[in-house]
Formats: C-alpha cells, sequence, structure tokens
C-alpha cells in the first residue's frame, strides 16, 4: 500500500502520481516563462533583455528555425553562423512615448535581445534561406553533405 494519493483520469483509469506530475508541470511552466522570456521588469534573472521563442526541426536535408520577432522589421534583425552556432540578434524599439508612470500595464518586451543556439550539425553558411513574414523569421539551414544521413546497401548472401 502507498502513501501516494490515487486518483482516477477522465477515462477512469487509476494514476497514482497526478498530483505530482501536475505540480511538476507546473513548476516547468514557470521556470520556463521566467527563464525564457527574460525582461519582465527590472528585476529578472538576465538584467532587463528578452530573447525570442524559436521551434527548430530537422527536416531530411535541412535544418529549420522559426523564431517569433513581432514588431520587427527586417532591418531591425541580424542573423550569423559562426562554427555550430546560429546567432540571432537585434533590438525592438519603443513605438510610443509613454511615461512610465502613465502605464496601467507593461506585458510587451522592447529592447536589445541575443539568441545563441548550438546547431545540432554543420550547415552550408553559403546556401541559407531567411525569409520574414508577419513577424516571424524562418531559416532554412541547408545541412552539409558530409553531415546527412547516407544510406548503406547492404546485400544479403
Amino acid at each position: 500500500m502507498t502513501n501516494f494519493p490515487i486518483r482516477r483520469n477522465h477515462d477512469l483509469t487509476l494514476t497514482p502520481f497526478t498530483d505530482l506530475e501536475a505540480l511538476q508541470r507546473e513548476m516547468n511552466r514557470l521556470f520556463d516563462f521566467s527563464l525564457s522570456r527574460p525582461g519582465y521588469d527590472d528585476t529578472s534573472l538576465l538584467g532587463g533583455q528578452w530573447a525570442p521563442l524559436v521551434d527548430i526541426y530537422d527536416s531530411k536535408d535541412n535544418l529549420v528555425v522559426k523564431a517569433d520577432l513581432p514588431g520587427l522589421s527586417k532591418e531591425d534583425i541580424q542573423v550569423a553562423i559562426q562554427e555550430n552556432i546560429l546567432t540571432i540578434s537585434g533590438e525592438k524599439k519603443q513605438e510610443l512615448n509613454v511615461s512610465e508612470n502613465e502605464y496601467l500595464r507593461t506585458e510587451r518586451f522592447y529592447g536589445s535581445f541575443h539568441r545563441a543556439i548550438t546547431l545540432p550539425t554543420e550547415v552550408d553558411r553559403t546556401k541559407v534561406q531567411a525569409n520574414f513574414k508577419d513577424g516571424v523569421l524562418e531559416l532554412i539551414l541547408p545541412k552539409k553533405e558530409e553531415a546527412k544521413p547516407q544510406q548503406i546497401k547492404i546485400d544479403v548472401k
């Protein structure tokens, strides 16, 4: 017999760790928000900077990176690849001149940003494609030929 509370899910199966799993998910969500979205106020851990959220996926021949950069133009963004590190940086300027005491709520991020991502494989920097539409930067990073998976034919005798 365990000391853990046993609860039922909506599908009526027993799950003894439901409360612990829910607590872990909530703690992860809180830490993910505070660490990946610094700059919520001047007391943040990373000193008032913010970082764009990114999705990265691996297709057969490319790595694809999508970064949320709302309110920026392509002139506000710099992209660099050095060694195996992709860097996205720039600055989001505040749109209105409003004094701090006039704000009722401030949740949007402004100021410089810098995001460095270690790529899992080597890419061909000469063939990188960049698209910027509706505040989303999409980078298509072709893998170097030697980094692509190779099929090896095996003859069975």
